[in-house]
């Protein structure tokens, strides 16, 4: 039986309603107690004379009080749900949940949690086996069967990843379990993006004859994600998509952010009426942009609105320098014409005033570029010459074009990467071909190994090199006679380039050809040390361990235990669990790994067309609210009122004894009464006086257990909880205590005052807790407890910083709303340093930041120094080294992150610090009373 917005569970309880006439008419009746009165008779004569009445009936409010008290119990036992839910097609024999989990799902994850909850609740209402399976997950990982339990718990610990969804791997898997489930239901939790090969995942799915389909998906896609970030000349430009279902005009905003996560620039990306990639460019200038470490969307809370960049995405300052003259008439004729045209879309080309090379190489060298490009230069004076030679070994890049002057120039062993054979080989001289000569493929060690040799370019003229030993390795580019075409070495830190032609169309029509400017392209990016990190100057494969990758939310963070190192070199890697997207290598250099490629399109998912009956729903949370307590409640609070109005009108609280009157006899008997009759319908009720809660508050108070607070951030936390875990695996190996599972609080709404101290990572990025929250975390450390902030951020300003890093700004926040004592550093003689081990200091996976508790109170006296605190303990601890990142360990009980600086002695005295820490708050400072052994000896008399 149902009335919306209002339901019930069992409606037949309702007909207990028709005995309330029945309790109003035997109310009526009871007749009440006769009035008592004390002597002198006569005044109850008087009274009698005054008003001739006998009390028949209770009072109407009373009665009207009784009758309203068994309403609410009749109703509450009828277990009535306000907003009720529709009960969902999962009846089958078994119940496929089937969930995306991909990047896609993180905006609303929390949502399509509570929907999955909802399909497993009713598939536990009816007693099936559930398989549940996420299409982003490692390909042998268990899909069931499940019991609703152990299905609740494996949907609660999985996560959205920032990876693509893998749907028909995942839909064969289950389909093939489904081959032993005749007449399962299946539930499709999809993220509403289609992929390549749905059509047929779903056919395999949905091909078994399920008994009914349970299709989900967002109302609205509204996604827009990153696929393209250029430094172009006049400014970065970005390009976005969006679904092609979102077709009106929308404007979003997207900003930059240096490698210390400051904003650093803005722009906004437009779409037009039924564009699905939209445009925007940030105008900053060109040193600014050089600085750009990562662009994110706002307001886009998933992987695919972010993009992190490497040193590909960095523009360079190239110089151009020529001993010839510019003819203005024919500009074609100039050796820089193609080399400026083919390098000025990616970057900054410089050129010196003068042309004498004297003071032309200083100036150029003087504005510090990458890159330095020398078209048919020959010899070199001696001191420019010396300064090239630096600046080369120092990491630059030389590339030289041949050229008349070169040819007739002597050899430079130290400019040139081979030598030459003197004069030049050309079609019709003394050296000469019968015709010219194309190129063939670029050889495998090289860096344009991954380049299609040009059919259409042909070479007439060009500089021998002499043959040598080591001619086959530094060829770059070759012609089909097996003459070199480019050749190159390394110098120390540095790269000599030799294009063997000339740089315009003269020598051969390579510069006007589009392998040109790839080749170019690529040596631009080998000066910023692309090819060090890629495929290094000779091609080779590298293999880069993962840096910082991009979690589902679009944060960056710490790699996960899955990471494994990039291997590039082999052309494009694609994203998944092994190789998420991110930055691989080291603090000296990066390689970004994004999630979106530049031809990604973003296309709706539509509902497959199956024979069999599908149930569309929403993804939403379960709003409905059962209504069985607040009746009860209600119930009771009026019993308590119809039992104090009896004892009033028994004249409990007169302040005569000799005037109470007691109206309403029989009140209790008849409410006991109802209350029998109710029971008597409806024998399925048991009463219970157990409250939620009850055994999570055993349960915290059986064992001492460490815990830390949910920051909202799941990367944080995991962390927070992995560095707990290991503390208490320590404190379990080197003390007496055996501490229980670490635990996460919500510091809004979880008691505190189970635990003895609450670690507490600073995130600058989540919300600033509540005033509520504020004052529970007040009172917890008013009540004895003490929190240990840690702003991880010993090193986030980088040396000689003046200004308060993000999280230190978050943590004056905090505290000012807290009633913090006068802080001091941990004093040399403070129980911290002997509670356990002697310690002269507090380092985590940081070090050098102290550990700031509450001040003495007499701390300036050193010689009598009181006992630290009285004989408490400090409510509050702060540092900056960041405990758990050094406390932390995997499932294999390996550290998760290195100590900076990687010394493990540091970890050690991490360790210590914390047993020293938690020994402080469980014992207090029992410690500090050695120093006063003699004084109570010789008050004893000893």
């Amino acid at each position: 039986m149902s009335w919306l917005p209002l339901s019930f569970g069992f409606p037949a309880i309702l007909w207990g309603l028709l005995a309330l006439p029945v309790i109003w008419w035997l109310l009526r009746l009871t007749p009440p107690k006769p009035q008592a009165e004390v002597f002198p008779p006569l005044k109850i004569l008087a009274r009698v004379l005054k008003r001739e009445e006998t009390p028949r009936q209770s009072p109407w409010w009373l009665t009207l009080l009784r009758l309203l008290m068994a309403a609410l119990v009749v109703m509450a036992l009828a277990e009535p749900i306000f907003n009720p839910r529709e009960k969902l097609p999962t009846t089958g024999s078994a119940l496929a949940l089937v969930m995306d989990n991909g990047w896609a799902a993180s905006p609303d994850w929390d949502r399509r949690v509570a929907t999955a909850e909802r399909l497993i609740d009713d598939a536990a209402a009816g007693g099936v086996p559930i398989l549940l399976a996420f299409t982003a997950e490692k390909p042998n990982a268990d899909i069931g069967p499940f019991s609703p339990e152990a299905a609740r718990d494996k949907l609660r610990a999985t996560q959205p990843r920032p990876i693509p969804t893998d749907r028909p791997g995942v839909y064969a898997r289950v389909a093939a379990a489904l081959d032993t489930m005749p007449g399962a239901s299946v539930a499709v939790l999809a993220d509403g993006l289609a992929a390549q090969g749905d059509d047929a995942a779903f056919k395999a799915l949905l091909g078994k004859d399920p008994s009914s389909v349970v299709w989900a998906v967002p109302d609205r896609l509204a996604t827009v994600g990153l696929t393209d970030a250029e430094n172009q000349i006049d400014g970065f430009a970005l390009t976005a998509i969006r679904p092609s279902s979102d077709a009106t005009p929308r404007q979003v905003t997207a900003g930059a952010f240096d490698d210390k996560g400051r904003r650093i620039a803005d722009a906004t990306v437009s779409f037009g009426m039924d564009e699905t990639k939209g445009t925007g460019l940030m105008k900053v200038p060109f040193e600014l942009r050089n600085d750009f470490s990562a662009i994110s969307i706002d307001g886009e809370n998933h992987a695919g609105a972010v993009r992190v960049l490497d040193e590909s995405s960095k523009r360079r300052r190239v110089g151009l320098i020529s001993q010839s003259e510019a003819d203005q008439a024919q500009p074609l004729l100039s050796p820089l014409y193609y080399i400026r045209r083919a390098l000025q879309p990616f970057a900054d080309l410089v050129e010196p005033q003068s042309r004498d090379l004297a003071d032309a190489i200083p100036q150029l060298l003087e504005q510090k570029p990458a890159m330095i490009v020398m078209a048919d230069v020959g010899n070199i004076p001696e001191p420019a010459h010396q300064k090239l030679v630096e600046w080369v070994n120092n990491g630059g890049m030389l590339v030289r074009f041949a050229g008349s002057r070169l040819a007739a120039a002597g050899n430079d062993d130290e400019l040139l990467p081979v030598r030459l054979r003197t004069g030049e080989r050309s079609l019709g001289g003394a050296l000469s071909w019968t015709e010219p000569q194309p190129v063939t493929e670029f050889p495998k060690t090289g860096p344009f190994s991954d380049l299609s040799p040009p059919a259409e370019v042909t070479v007439t003229r060009q500089v021998l090199a002499e043959p040598s030993a080591d001619i086959v390795d530094r060829t770059w580019a070759n012609l089909a006679d097996g003459t070199p075409l480019v050749t190159g070495a390394r110098r120390e830190k540095g790269t000599l380039v030799l294009f063997h032609t000339a740089p315009q169309a003269t020598w051969s029509n390579l510069p006007i050809s589009g392998s040109f400017v790839e080749m170019l392209r690529r040596l631009v990016q080998m000066s910023r040390n692309q090819g060090t990190l890629a495929a290094g100057a000779e091609g080779q494969v590298a293999s880069l361990a993962p840096y910082r990758m991009i979690a589902a939310n679009g944060a960056l963070v710490p790699p996960p235990a899955e990471a494994r190192p990039l291997t590039v070199g082999h052309g494009p890697v694609p994203v998944t669990i092994e190789n998420p997207p991110g930055l691989y290598g080291s603090e000296e250099g990066v390689v970004a790994h994004n999630l979106l490629d530049a031809d990604t399109t973003l296309t709706p998912l539509m509902r497959p067309q199956i024979a069999a009956p599908v149930t569309e729903m929403r993804y939403a949370f379960d709003e409905s609210r059962d209504l069985k307590g607040p009746l009860v409640a209600a119930a009771l609070i009026l019993m308590l009122l119809d039992t104090l109005a009896v004892f009033w009108l028994g004249g409990m609280f007169a302040g005569r004894r000799t005037r109470a009157a007691a109206r309403g006899a029989g009140a209790a008997a008849v409410v006991l009464a109802a209350g029998a009759l109710f029971f008597a319908l409806a024998p399925h009720a048991h009463a219970d006086d157990s409250k939620p809660g009850d055994q999570a508050a055993i349960d915290a108070v059986s064992k001492t257990r460490l815990a830390y607070v949910i920051t909202g951030d799941s990367s944080i936390d995991a962390v927070s909880r992995a560095g707990l875990e290991g503390l208490s695996r320590f404190l379990i190996d080197k003390t007496a205590l055996e501490p229980g599972d670490p635990a996460g609080v919500d510091i809004s709404r979880d008691e505190l005052a189970f635990y003895p101290i609450i670690y507490w990572p600073i995130d600058p990025r989540a919300p600033m807790p509540s005033q509520e929250a504020i004052g529970r975390i007040d009172a917890y450390m008013q009540q004895g407890g003490t929190v240990l902030f840690d702003t991880r951020d010993q090193y986030a300003n980088g040396i000689g910083a003046d200004s308060a890093s993000p999280a230190t700004e978050r943590l004056r926040d905090i505290l000012s709303n807290l009633n913090v004592p006068p802080l001091e550093p941990v004093p040399a003689d403070h129980v911290l340093t002997k509670s356990f081990y002697i310690l002269p200091e507090f380092p985590g996976r940081f070090n050098g930041s102290p550990l700031w508790v509450e001040a003495s109170l007499d701390a300036s006296n050193t010689e009598h120094r009181p006992v630290r605190t009285g004989d408490g303990v400090t409510p509050i601890m702060i540092t900056a080294n960041d405990f758990a990142g050094a406390w932390a360990i995997d499932a294999s009980g390996a550290p998760m992150f290195p100590t900076v600086p990687a010394d493990p002695m540091q970890r050690l005295l991490a360790y210590r610090a914390g047993v020293n820490i938690v020994m402080y708050m469980l014992t207090g400072n029992y410690k500090s009373d050695q120093v006063h052994v003699p004084a109570l000896l010789e008050r004893l008399g000893q």
